[in-house]
């Protein structure tokens, strides 16, 4: 049991300078590929139109341009980190419309449904949603930013306190 203590510590103290690395390259990973897909889809709504129409979404001409505008704006912002929490719900919120209208024929058990992209994309969402952007960011720039005017001026700005995993 000691062994297996010193084990956790080691890994533990090991891991501690990249701990901005996985919310940083999560970040750029899914805001990139969502900034191309909405430019993508932007740019050829027609044929976006047709596949939602085909699909049974309703309003397709309205809803082919929003979530395009979606992906790509909501992208941009998780990709340069700003406004991150808030950026990844409505892309929550188009994968899961995505899985209910384009792939929810083909789920066949649970483990097909954890093994659609979009799911991973929810899961990736969902955790910068909640644990925010990581240091490498415009949001925790600001933060920064702003805690250094409070300590320059006096006023009272509380800093956020960052989500730590429990001690083993």
């Amino acid at each position: 049991m000691q062994y297996y203590r010193y084990l956790l510590d080691l890994t533990e103290r090991l891991s501690m300078p990249f701990r901005w690395l996985p919310p940083t390259v999560a970040r750029i990973a899914v805001g990139w590929v969502f900034v191309s897909t909405g430019w993508g889809k932007l740019n050829d709504l027609e044929s976006v139109v047709s596949f939602f129409t085909d699909l049974g979404i309703p309003y397709p001409q309205l809803q082919a341009p929003f979530v395009a505008g979606t992906e790509l704006v909501c992208g941009a912002l998780v990709l340069v980190g700003l406004m991150t929490r808030a950026a990844a719900v409505p892309l929550i919120g188009t994968m899961i419309v995505a899985i209910a209208t384009a792939q929810w024929p083909q789920v066949e058990s649970l483990a097909g449904l954890l093994g659609l992209v979009e799911t991973l994309y929810i899961v990736l969402f969902a955790w910068l949603a909640i644990a925010g952007p990581g240091p490498l960011s415009i949001d925790a720039l600001g933060r920064r930013t702003a805690m250094r005017k409070s300590v320059t001026t006096g006023s009272a700005v509380a800093p956020a306190k960052p989500m730590v995993a429990a001690s083993h």
